[in-house]
């Protein structure tokens, strides 16, 4: 029905290009080497649209546009004749509304490219492509007006209505769309943005993505001389230090909850775009505990994750941190693992993949089975912890904080505790990890598992997953860990309590690669004999580390892309 739409004419106003698109990714795109969602389809000769797509990752990649903002990168006459061949073939295989693009979420992203790179496309063509752009872009738009309800609260919502809103400032006829947009946008921002500037999702990366396409609809409005609702104006201003909070000393994101470290590039156009320079006030950003230093950050999970709806793509990461050392990340998270299938997808979501305390082989919170969550099939959270008080403390010379959660409570009375310090210079990270029976309930389960061990004890795993740039290798006869860094930095990892150390495998889930990566991870295993159980350890540098380590050196290029 939107596709009978009457057709636009033009533009009224078009909003300048904001997306950040990949000079090296729009090259090897005109070369035939397409990759999307994990993907590499080697196809020169083949249109887009005609590929035996792998799996509904691909699909969505392909039929959101984002592919433009790359080939819009590169710019010559070569990149404009495949974006527009790609387009114009759109249109008329899907135009009219069929296909997998129509959902709001794809339409919206598909939608402020369109219009972004307008003239990159529209160069060049004839009077009858530029009324089958038009019509198309109508037909999108009024399907926007319609549909963007239906789709799931948070980022696809944000992206449907961003869709939707510059469409109605930008195209002739579509002008009344315009302002129930600007309307429902503020609405979304009072319903989803919390005090502490975050979204229920906790993700960090989707955080910036939803922070993104606000500033882009503020700016998009103030070019035509109106000004965003109250709440769209106030929700940036509360993103803005959350998301300086959870961004390490590299400039990347913390990855938890199925997001990555962000668009290189991206955070800082947001926040510069934004105007607000204010920094996070002491506490936590999103749930998220902060340490850090002139070259080091510690970023820790210090609350109970997502539940509900919301929980559909969270992990189990209650207690996880990551250390980052100037450019260099050292301890991290597996992450996401959806784009590798879905068993990775699973995996990357358990306790186990995180660098975090796991207890009888159990995560701290739990996968319910499968239901339906808008158009897609998702497993939720259940068993979460629900109690994660938290203590931080920031004196002159060292920073301290102590959280705990009670995933554990009800399998066998036991709380995990953790509490790290790192002192201003940043130079050691020290911690501990606590499994207590805290009352006499919490005693009576205790007892009753270990009963059902025959007193043998409960096992327990401590990991520290390590980025796969660094190498790793066992030091005082099996008693210590040496980390070398590209940068010249040595960590040496060390540990007391009644425990094991083993230097094991461990995989990096990265987005935009083909296949994991491999990498190590320290892992302390122990038993757990009594109400108490407490393990000290430490990541500090050699003493022969200097003080400031002049990191200039080049990262390698992914050659497993580019070659």
């Amino acid at each position: 029905m939107a596709a009978r739409a009457r057709p636009a004419t033009g533009f009224v106003s078009q909003p300048d290009p904001r997306t950040v698109g990949y000079f090296a990714r729009g090259r090897q795109m005109i070369a035939g080497n397409l990759m999307f969602a994990g993907h590499l389809v080697a196809a020169p000769d083949r249109a887009l649209w005609e590929l035996d797509a792998p799996d509904d990752g691909f699909l969505d990649e392909i039929h959101s546009f984002a592919w433009l903002d790359d080939l819009a990168a590169v710019g010559d006459a070569k990149a404009r004749a495949l974006a527009q061949d790609w387009l114009w073939d759109w249109i008329a295989r899907y135009g009219r509304g069929a296909g997998h693009g129509w959902t709001p979420e794809l339409t919206g992203r598909r939608v402020i490219r369109w219009i972004q790179h307008a003239l990159f496309l529209l160069r060049g063509q004839d009077a009858a492509a530029a009324e089958a752009y038009y019509q198309a872009l109508a037909a999108q738009t009024v399907f926007l007006s319609r549909r963007w309800q239906g789709t799931s609260p948070g980022l696809p919502r944000f992206e449907a209505l961003t869709g939707l809103l510059y469409a109605g400032l930008s195209i002739e006829g579509m002008e009344t769309r315009a302002e129930p947009a600007r309307q429902a946008i503020a609405a979304e921002c009072a319903r989803q943005i919390d005090d502490q500037g975050g979204i229920p999702t906790r993700n960090p990366e989707e955080l910036l993505e939803v922070f993104t396409l606000l500033t882009w609809a503020s700016a998009a409005l103030e070019e035509v001389h109106q000004t965003p609702e109250p709440a769209h104006a106030q929700a940036i201003e509360r993103i803005a230090p959350t998301l300086r909070s959870l961004r390490h000393c590299d400039g990347g994101l913390a990855r938890f909850h199925g997001g990555g470290r962000g668009l290189d590039g991206r955070l800082d156009q947001a926040l510069a775009a934004s105007g607000i320079k204010a920094r996070q006030a002491e506490g936590l950003a999103m749930g998220f505990a902060r340490l850090s230093s002139p070259r080091c950050t510690v970023i820790l999970d210090a609350a109970p994750p997502p539940k509900g709806r919301a929980s559909g793509r969270a992990h189990a990461s209650t207690l996880a941190f990551e250390l980052t050392s100037g450019r260099r990340p050292l301890i991290v998270n597996c992450g996401a693992g959806g784009q590798f299938g879905e068993d990775w997808r699973r995996a990357g979501r358990a306790t186990p993949s995180h660098s975090s305390l796991s207890l009888q082989g159990y995560s701290s919170a739990r996968l319910a089975p499968k239901r339906w969550i808008g158009l897609r099939q998702r497993e939720l959270l259940e068993d979460i912890p629900t109690h994660v008080p938290i203590q931080q403390a920031n004196p002159r010379r060292m920073q301290r904080l102590e959280a705990g959660h009670d995933g554990y409570v009800r399998l066998n009375g036991l709380t995990h505790a953790r509490s790290l310090e790192l002192p201003r210079d940043g130079r050691a990270l020290r911690g501990e990890d606590y499994l207590v029976a805290l009352d006499g309930p919490a005693k009576k389960r205790f007892d009753k598992a270990m009963d059902a061990q025959r007193l043998s004890g409960l096992n327990f795993d401590i990991r520290f997953h390590l980025h796969p740039d660094v190498d790793a290798a066992l030091d005082l006869g099996g008693n210590a860990v040496s980390l070398a860094l590209r940068s010249g930095e040595i960590w040496v990892f060390r540990y007391e309590g009644k425990v094991t150390l083993d230097l094991e495998p461990s995989v990096f889930l990265e987005k935009g690669r083909m296949r994991p990566r491999a990498t190590k991870q320290i892992v302390l295993s122990g038993r757990a004999m009594d109400y108490t159980t407490r393990i000290r350890w430490s990541l500090s540098k050699a003493q022969d580390t200097a003080l400031a380590v002049r990191d200039l050196a080049t990262d390698d290029l992914d050659q497993e892309f580019l070659s």
